[in-house]
Parts: C-alpha cells; structure tokens; sequence
C-alpha cells in the first residue's frame, strides 16, 4: 500500500503550469489526422496522454518525443486492419478514437483499465450502426468495431461528456459529403467542444456552428503543422484556491484568451471574494475572507473537487448545482469530494446531482481515501492549507493519470508531500 502524507502549510511562491492535457490529445489526434510530419510543443507524458499517443501507433502513424516536443509522422496511419486499441484509464482516448477507427474503417477492439470499461459509450453504440459501423459490446469495454462511417445527421444529446461530439468532429469533415450534429438537449461543457474546433482550424479543418448544433462540410484535409500547446488550468486551480485559502500562489503559463472552460476558476474564486490578479499569461490569488456562492458545475465538472475544498473556508453553505455526470468519471467524484472534506473536520451534504458545502473555517488532520482519482487525490493535498494536523491520502500515484509533476510543482508553492510505500 502507498500513501502519500500532507503536512500543514501556508502557500507562497509560484508554479508553471504544465500543458493542457485537453489541449494536447485534440492536437495528437488533429496531426495524426494530417498527411504529413507535425511537431507538437510542449507535451507532458502523462499516462492519459501516453495512451493517446500508443493509438496513433497502433493506427500505423509514427511518434517521437525529445524535450517536450512531439513529432507526430501520419504518412502511414491506417495502414493496418485489424488492432487492439488499449486506452488506459483515459474517458477522452475511448470516445475520440472510437469514430477516429471508424473513419479509417478499421476493424478495432477498444480495452481499457480502471473504471474506463464502465464508463458510458452507448451514444456511440447507439448511432454509429446506422452510419455503417458495427458495434459489439456487452455495454462497456472491450467494444469491437468494425465497417466504415459514412457521413450524415447525427442526433446527440447536449447533457453527456462532451467528448462524443469531440470524436465525431474530428473525422466528419474528412467524409465524402456533408454532415451533421444535432443537439437534441442543452450542451454542457462547450468550452472542451470549443477547444477542439479551435485546434481543428489550427490544422486547415473549419467547423459551422448552427441552431441546433454544427454543421459539417465534407471532402476537407488536414494539413501538417508546428502546434503550440496551451497550460493546463484544470491543473492550475489546485494552486490558485491553495492560494485563496491560505497565503498567496501564482500559476504562470494560463491564458485569458483560452478556450479551456475551466479557467471561470479566476471568476469563481473571485465571486468567493478571494483577491485575484489576473495578466495575459498568469494569475496570482491570495486568501482574503470569503463567502458562500452557488456554482453550476455543467460547463466545469473537472474543478469541482477543488472547489468544494475552497468552499470549507467560506462563511455559508455554498451549492453545486448540475454536477451528475461527476458519477460516472474516475470514481463518484461527488460522493468521493464529500467524503473527502468529511473525512477531515469538515461538513458537506451530497445530493443527486451536488453537493452542500458549508464553511468550517478550518479542517483538521485525519486519513483521506484517494479513491484511484488524481482529482480527489490532488485535492487532498489543497486541504492542507488549511488544516490543523497532518492528512493521510490512500492512492499518490493516481496523479500520473494527468500531472506526474505535482508533488514536485506542489512544493514550489510550500506544500509538503510525503510519498510512503508501505508494502
């Protein structure tokens, strides 16, 4: 058993923020897509986006990486028929290569680890038959496809991971003829969606949004090119509401102009009343008291846990409001934020699809399960900037999933992380 231990302390310094891991899957896939040699910079290995890179490979592209930059050859993707595509523990991976194989009309079998092969994917298994892809599953992982997608309408619900629409947005414009996606409830995190059509353009491919959804036009070509990532603000709120609740921290590396939906943090933090001091480039935040608010979680499900901690250190009951799909991620990360911030002194309601959170003022020391989540995990570690006594969190290495630097980055700003291998 590991265990990683988090000493009490007061924030101070700053960090640079790794890159978007979002960021950088959208722009593997978009060269990888493109007939040609692309250079992407600069690329953190984290596991998620190691697997990303080992489909590329398996679908016949060639990939390299020397100080942080990711040379991606596509000449020969697709070349092969027949392959296993093991997405890790990585939702994003799954649902954007699924239409990505499809397209290529390759017979593939996707596996997974962790709770990836129970994480939904019937969107795709319900709509990709009547585009000429056949789907055999038991109703999650291992899924095996086969045939290739045609273009046309597809009707996608708003209110899943965004990533499905992602997926089909990726290969629909390089079909012959046009296509469709039709929004057939409210969309939630368009922010990933905006993402992905902004890096798509980056690489020679446009995409129309309409009404009801976007459209698509067919017969377009990806063209090669030297592609500059974004950092990470998913990454950078742990950071910015250790700063809020305690002391002072800076992130550097995060844009204002980014599409990322994740970066509401600055606006959020400050609606808690926390000073925060934002450039093009960077953002400072340090503690200054603060009040209860009401965050709808539907564009920014990612934040949600290192939000709930920040909402301990406020006075009143703060709300989450349209955060159910954080049941179906790595763990329940709503029943999971709840324990955790129980767990240390503090006092959280779950509810369906949210959580009640009412300041505590301080937490105290005691164990945390990290639940395998690098998001529950992570937040633990913000706990401690607030907290009378020392934290014990079950499962550290769960940060690999997304940010292998943060125990290293987390010092930078004082944090005191002590890994233990007790087995």
């Amino acid at each position: 058993m590991q265990k990683v231990v988090y000493s009490p302390f007061v924030p101070q310094g700053s960090v640079n923020i790794p890159p978007s891991k979002s960021d950088v899957h959208r722009a593997v896939i978009c060269a990888a897509l493109a007939n040609g040699v692309s250079k992407i910079y600069p690329v953190a290995l984290s596991n998620d986006i190691k697997a990303t890179i080992e489909c590329i490979k398996a679908l016949g592209a060639k990939a390299e990486i020397e100080d942080g930059v990711l040379t991606v050859d596509s000449t020969e993707m697709f070349s092969c028929s027949d392959v296993t595509l093991d997405c890790g523990e990585s939702g994003s991976t799954l649902r954007f290569f699924i239409p990505v194989a499809a397209f290529g009309g390759v017979d593939a079998k996707f596996v997974g680890h962790g709770q990836l092969p129970n994480r939904p994917i019937g969107i795709f298994t319900e709509t990709l038959p009547e585009k000429g892809v056949n789907c055999i599953t038991e109703g999650g992982l291992p899924l095996q496809i086969s045939g290739k997608l045609k273009s046309g309408v597809f009707e996608i619900p708003g209110n899943v991971s965004s990533q499905f629409i992602t997926g089909l947005l990726f290969v629909l414009p390089l079909l012959d003829g046009d296509s469709k996606i039709v929004l057939t409830s409210p969309i939630e995190s368009v922010g990933y969606i905006d993402m992905t059509i902004s890096t798509m353009s980056k690489f020679g491919v446009t995409v129309t949004p309409c009404d009801c959804g976007w459209e698509i036009k067919g017969n377009q070509s990806y063209m090669p090119c030297v592609y500059k990532t974004e950092g990470d603000w998913s990454q950078a709120a742990f950071f910015m509401v250790a700063g809020a609740i305690s002391g002072s921290a800076t992130v550097k590396g995060v844009y204002q102009s980014s599409n990322q939906g994740d970066k509401r943090v600055a606006q959020i933090l400050k609606r808690f009343g926390a000073c925060v001091e934002q450039n093009e480039n960077s953002v400072t935040v340090k503690s200054a008291p603060m009040q209860a608010i009401t965050i709808d979680a539907s564009q920014i499900p990612d934040i949600v846990p290192v939000l709930s901690v920040c909402a301990c250190f406020a006075e009143g009951t703060t709300k989450v409001i349209n955060a159910g799909r954080l049941r179906i991620k790595e763990c329940d990360r709503l029943k999971a934020s709840a324990d955790l911030i129980n767990s240390l002194g503090g006092k959280v309601k779950e509810l369906e699809d949210g959580l009640e959170i009412t300041g505590v003022g301080k937490l105290r020391g005691g164990y945390a399960d990290g639940c395998n989540d690098h998001r529950i995990v992570m937040s633990a570690a913000v706990c401690a900037a607030g907290v009378n006594g020392k934290i014990e969190c079950s499962d550290p290495y769960s940060i690999n999933k997304s940010y292998p630097d943060f125990f290293e980055d987390y010092k930078k700003i004082g944090g005191v992380p002590n890994v233990i291998d007790l087995r």
